[in-house]
């Protein structure tokens, strides 16, 4: 039994609201990372466009961002609108692709990696955002570039002269042009390096946004833009104390701090946090399971499970033994999440083989090998009652079926559905059972990111090893449900049940039917 956990609950329900107002592939919280890197898009372009007419002087830049913003308002502005409205959702989503990984406890064990290098990553997105403002160098500009400096000074390796040269006006174009260099080069570079760090340990990355979804993204910034588009403050005056100013909480939220607390204190809260953060996967940590093994014996070296692996834990090197073959897999216990789906892409765990002795595999997890996965599934299926025998495989990171109780039910659970070798479902039909029904985490919403994708693909056989034809699909079906989804998951269970009993009353009436022809023959 799960234990319970009100805040995964609470995001799960929010996320099959949102399935029913979007439709499950284009929920945008199954796609926060590929929607970051969207809005990275709009923020590269709009910048370029924008630098193209940027004057990166003191005197310059203030008028060239107002040329842009009035006199060019049909496409300067409306960049400098997309620019920095896309450079606000870009946070917005990061900030939920952690909570959401957070929520749903996708941050520790294996995954430790990813959520520590991801932390450092919005930092260098934030002060990338500062920096911005800065170059527009009105009230605001000059807000953020004095409290910056005070930032700066209080740090031990720097001199402490950066906030005394903005108010001695010792600032020159040299170094505004600097800071144009670190915003428009200098750090997209150290960012674009902080993401491959951050995607470095997972395979297959999806960088692109769905299409349905992008669009409906840019038409939402785009009416933003129009409707109310970015303009700046007055001209920055180091003689004059603005009145209001605008803050973008996004990018400039620790600032208003600096108006009651020392750099000092800030400091300590900003590094506190971060550092917090980055030791959460250990607060406490999670144990994985046992990582797969390799049984050269039974591996002919295809590569389909280094392919399918979702976190890069498996590679290929030439052949170490006598074998024919010319290569051999590798499994890296650091990176293996020992979900599994590799058992389910290797050939050799067809259940049908070595029916009399041990079923060995060329990739298992011994903590639970195909060859008891077998023993396991005709203990259930021999120990199911009724008239109508459905068995359910399950996922021990979805809903927990071992919480069905219904007579004419078998339930079977796997680390991942991405673990289900193709030829399990045909031997539990040709073994008893008149349908299969596979369940696991939401589609889009794999707790291993690819287990139910690889699932589906190999029963419409779309990717091996596939299901045979010879197998009757019509008695296997697919409901995915989460930790909430429990009644529908039920309803489902029902409606299976239902069209089983039809479809076993048509093949008996088609069996009498053949033997009444055979005897009138």
């Amino acid at each position: 039994m799960k234990t319970f956990n009100p805040i995964k609950r609470g995001y799960l329900a929010l996320e099959e609201w949102l399935n029913i107002s979007f439709g499950g592939e284009l929920n945008p919280l199954y796609h926060l990372g590929t929607l970051t890197f969207f809005f990275f898009w709009i923020v590269l372009i709009s910048g370029i466009y924008l630098f193209i007419f940027f004057d990166t002087s003191l005197s310059g830049a203030y008028n060239s961002v107002e040329y842009l913003t009035n006199e060019q308002w049909y496409l300067g502005g409306v960049m400098r609108s997309l620019h920095r409205y896309a450079s606000d959702a870009a946070i917005l989503t990061i900030l939920l692709h952690m909570f959401r990984e957070f929520a749903l406890d996708r941050y520790r064990g294996f995954r430790w990696f990813s959520w520590l290098t991801g932390v450092p990553t919005l930092w260098f997105v934030v002060t990338l955002g500062i920096t911005g403002y800065w170059l527009v160098w009105d009230e605001l500009g000059l807000y953020v570039a004095v409290l910056s400096a005070q930032l700066m000074d209080a740090l031990p390796i720097v001199s402490g002269s950066m906030a005394r040269n903005f108010l001695e006006g010792q600032l020159t174009d040299r170094f505004f042009t600097l800071m144009g260099f670190l915003h428009l080069l200098g750090q997209p570079v150290l960012l674009i390096f902080a993401l491959w760090i951050h995607v470095k340990r997972l395979s297959h990355v999806e960088i692109s946004a769905p299409r349905g979804l992008a669009l409906g993204s840019f038409i939402a910034l785009m009416a933003l833009s129009l409707y109310m588009p970015a303009e700046s403050h007055a001209p920055a005056d180091l003689g004059k104390v603005p009145a209001t100013l605008n803050i973008d909480w996004f990018y400039l939220n620790i600032y208003p701090l600096l108006d009651h607390w020392s750099a000092g204190n800030v400091w300590i809260l900003s590094i506190g946090v971060t550092m917090f953060l980055m030791i959460m996967p250990w607060l406490p940590p999670k144990k994985t399971g046992h990582a797969a093994v390799v049984h050269l014996d039974e591996c002919n070296g295809c590569g389909q499970c280094a392919d399918d692996c979702p976190f890069d834990a498996i590679t290929m090197r030439q052949r170490t033994d006598e074998a024919r073959w010319e290569y051999e897999v590798v499994v890296d216990d650091k990176l293996c999440a020992a979900c599994g789906i590799c058992v389910g892409s290797c050939h050799s765990s067809n259940i049908f083989r070595y029916k009399n002795k041990t079923l060995d595999t060329g990739i298992d997890m011994p903590q639970f090998p195909v060859d008891e996965v077998r023993q396991k599934t005709a203990e259930v299926i021999s120990g199911i009652e009724g008239d109508t025998k459905i068995l359910i495989l399950g996922c021990d990171h979805a809903y927990d079926v071992k919480q069905i109780n219904e007579p004419g039910i078998g339930i079977m659970t796997l680390f991942c559905s991405g673990m289900t070798p193709p030829s399990l479902v045909e031997y539990a039909l040709k073994n008893g059972v008149d349908g299969v029904l596979l369940t696991g985490c939401r589609n889009g919403d794999c707790f291993y990111r690819y287990g139910n994708i690889w699932m589906d693909k190999r029963l419409d056989g779309d990717r091996k090893p596939v299901l045979r034809e010879r197998a009757d699909k019509s008695r296997i079906e697919v409901f995915r449900a989460a930790e909430t989804d429990g009644k529908k998951l039920t309803q489902k269970i029902d409606e299976f049940k239902q069209h089983l009993i039809l479809l076993n009353k048509e093949d008996a009436a088609t069996t009498a039917d053949n033997g009444t022809d055979g005897g009138a023959s």
